[in-house]
Order: structure tokens, then C-alpha cells, then sequence
């Protein structure tokens, strides 16, 4: 583990020299990139934490943007009513730190009060809204877990409806109006370095001795019950840090995005993390995280495809060659989300167990494969 901790120290502290020195003239140079970026790094975050539930664990969850919406509108409130009151406190013009750094006025064009104070806002409102959906992954874990399989994904379903039909009637949260978040604070270094984290913890519990239980659990769970190891503890476990960091991209997405509706964590975004793991491979985090990465960008390479000149003359020319008719495939490509169904069902058909969801099963056959090998003999004197 300490080469995984040194692999995190150094990806951390690239993310912080490239938050300092490169990261401006890409958020305004290149904005829709940008964009692209911190949502590839927010569905990271979901996709493994999920991982960790529905691939390692073996149960099947369909609440998880339930979870990202509690992150979401906890890290949101905490914004709204109690970062003034810390910014105030830290850069106001009778700050901590503004009267700290005035012996030093050279520091000023820098903003760093305002700069620390926005950060700290950030991270404080993520555990903020990571603590609150972890304890909504446990309230729901305790009670339900003894259910499995489909049973167990019709609870999780009911529960993210739930979330979403309660946030719709209160007042407070702003209802179906949606939510407006002050201070678009999410970044690279927070969205990317999060992610790493996650990525480290999810890894370093099912790979430690205590976390083999999440694979025994997965594997065979009437077995596991029979050697005494205790399943339903290690299914709330699971689901409680897979909640936490669904609610802490919650909070990334609400810092981000600056706007909140019930209808950005309805069942079709449970769904999409759901096919981001299944995709990727059950039990694969290096799947998982190309599977998130792919269908990030895979929608808006298709919505630039829709655009161009290429598809129209394409087609024409096929159709000169070969006398048919085809539909307008241009039609298609700006329904963007039909090919994007259609390419996930063709992948479903080809390769069932998802992108790397057989990995170690095939090192095992080509290592065993490699032991059956006859050893050449040595030629006869």
C-alpha cells in the first residue's frame, strides 16, 4: 500500500500545480472541454463508488442518484446559509486572514483569503453532504439489506424516488423551482483528487484482508453466512461508503453546475451509473473508470457528429453504389441517444461481462495455460 499511497501523493499534487498554473487558461480557453472534464471526474466518482456495491459486493443497487442528491442539496444548503458566514469570518475586511496577511501587501493582488476561504467552503460542504448521504445509505442498508437481488433493487429504486419526491415538496430546498448555488468552487483538484481518493479506498478495502469478506459476499453468500461471517454488516458497510461518495459527488456537481433540480437525480441517472459499472465490468475498477470515461464523451462526440456534412454525404454516396433507400441517418445521430442505446446493446451482446470484467479469470487461463507447456528437452549427446 505504500507505493498505492506514494501513486495518490504524487497524482495529488500534479492536480494542485496544474490547479495553480494551468488550469484558468483552460477553463476559459477551452470551456467545453472543460466542462467534459469535471463531469468525466464527477462520473468516476459514481461509477466506482457503485462499483464497490453493485460489482464487488454482488448486491444490485438503483438508488444511487438518490445518494447524490442528498450530497447534492446537503452541500448546497451548507453554501447557501452558512458559507457567508465563514467567508465573512476568513476574508471579510475584518477577517482572520485578511488581517494576517496585511504585513504582507505584496500578497494582495493574490486574493489568497478569498481563495482559502472558497476552498475551505468546498471541502467542508463535500464531508458536509458526504456524512448526510452516508447516513441515508445506512438507514436504508440496515432495514433492506437482508433483501437480495431484485427485491433488494426495487427497495434502493423506491428509495431514490422517495429523495426525489421529498425535494420536490419542500419549501426549503426550493421545491420544484430548483435550487441556485453560490460560488461555482468545483475544480479539477477537488473533482480529480476526490476521485483518486475514492479509487484508493474502494481498492485498498476489498484488497485488504478485512475487505476479501465484500468478494465471499459476492461470490456466495449462503456460503459466507454458513462460515459466520456476517453479510448483512458487510452489505450496509458497503452501501455506506458507496453512499458517501455519491454524496460527495453530488456536491461537486451542485458546486459546479451552480443549479439544482429534483429531475437531474431521477431513475435515468441511477441507470446510467448502473450501465457506466456493468459496462465497464462488475468488479473491474480500471473498467469502470474507462467504462465512466467513455460514456461521458461518447454523447457529445455524437452531437458533434450529428452536425457535420460528413453523415448526409456519406450516406448519398452509399446509396449511389448500392441501390437502397436508408433512413435519414442524420435524423438518428441528433436523436443522439438512440445510437448511444443501440451501441450499449451491441456491446451487451458481444461482451457480456463488460470491458475488463474478466481480467483476472483470463491471467489465470493464460498462466495456466503457459504451466501446461511441455519443457523442452535438452538435445541427446
Amino acid at each position: 500500500m505504500s507505493r498505492a499511497r506514494a501513486i495518490l501523493g504524487g497524482f495529488l499534487l500534479f492536480l494542485f500545480v496544474f490547479a495553480l498554473t494551468a488550469e484558468r487558461p483552460f477553463s476559459s480557453n477551452l470551456s467545453y472541454y472543460y466542462d467534459i472534464l469535471i463531469n468525466i471526474g464527477i462520473n468516476v466518482i459514481l461509477a466506482v463508488s457503485l462499483n464497490l456495491v453493485n460489482g464487488y459486493t454482488g448486491q444490485f443497487s438503483l438508488g444511487h442518484a438518490g445518494f447524490m442528491a442528498v450530497g447534492a442539496y446537503a452541500a448546497g444548503s451548507w453554501t447557501v446559509h452558512l458559507d457567508p458566514v465563514l467567508t465573512n469570518f476568513l476574508a471579510g475586511s475584518n477577517g482572520v486572514l485578511t488581517f494576517a496577511l496585511k504585513p504582507f501587501p505584496f500578497l494582495q493582488p493574490f486574493a489568497l483569503p478569498t481563495v482559502f476561504a472558497d476552498n475551505l467552503d468546498l471541502l467542508i460542504a463535500t464531508l458536509f453532504g458526504g456524512f448526510l448521504a452516508a447516513l441515508a445509505g445506512l438507514a436504508v442498508g440496515i432495514p433492506s439489506l437482508r433483501l437480495r437481488g431484485d427485491y433488494l433493487a426495487i427497495v434502493t429504486l423506491g428509495f431514490g424516488e422517495i429523495i426525489r419526491t421529498l425535494i420536490l415538496n419542500i419549501d426549503f430546498l426550493g421545491a420544484a423551482r430548483g435550487m441556485s448555488v453560490p460560488g461555482r468552487y468545483t475544480n479539477t483538484f477537488w473533482t480529480f483528487g476526490i476521485a483518486a481518493v475514492a479509487i484508493y479506498i474502494v481498492l485498498g478495502l476489498v484488497n485488504s484482508t478485512y475487505g476479501r469478506g465484500f468478494l465471499t459476499v459476492r461470490d456466495d453468500e449462503v456460503a459466507a453466512e454458513a462460515m459466520g461471517i456476517n453479510t448483512t454488516k458487510y452489505k450496509v458497510i458497503a452501501f455506506v461508503v458507496g453512499a458517501f461518495f455519491a454524496g460527495t459527488a453530488g456536491s461537486l456537481f451542485a458546486h459546479y453546475t451552480g443549479f439544482l433540480t429534483p429531475e437531474g437525480f431521477n431513475f435515468f441517472k441511477s441507470v446510467d451509473v448502473v450501465v457506466m459499472v456493468i459496462l465497464g465490468g462488475m468488479g473491474s475498477t480500471v473498467g469502470v473508470i474507462l467504462a465512466a470515461t467513455l460514456l461521458t464523451i461518447l454523447p457529445e462526440l455524437l452531437r458533434a457528429l450529428a452536425h457535420t456534412d460528413f453523415v448526409p454525404g456519406f450516406q448519398k454516396a452509399f446509396e449511389g453504389v448500392i441501390p437502397i433507400h436508408l433512413p435519414p441517418l442524420q435524423g438518428l445521430l441528433e436523436n443522439r441517444l438512440i445510437l448511444y442505446s443501440l451501441l450499449l446493446i451491441i456491446m451487451m451482446l458481444t461482451r457480456p461481462q463488460g470491458l475488463f470484467g474478466d481480467l483476472a479469470g483470463s491471467r489465470k487461463r493464460v498462466a495456466s495455460a503457459a504451466s501446461k507447456q511441455p519443457v523442452a528437452s535438452s538435445p541427446s549427446k
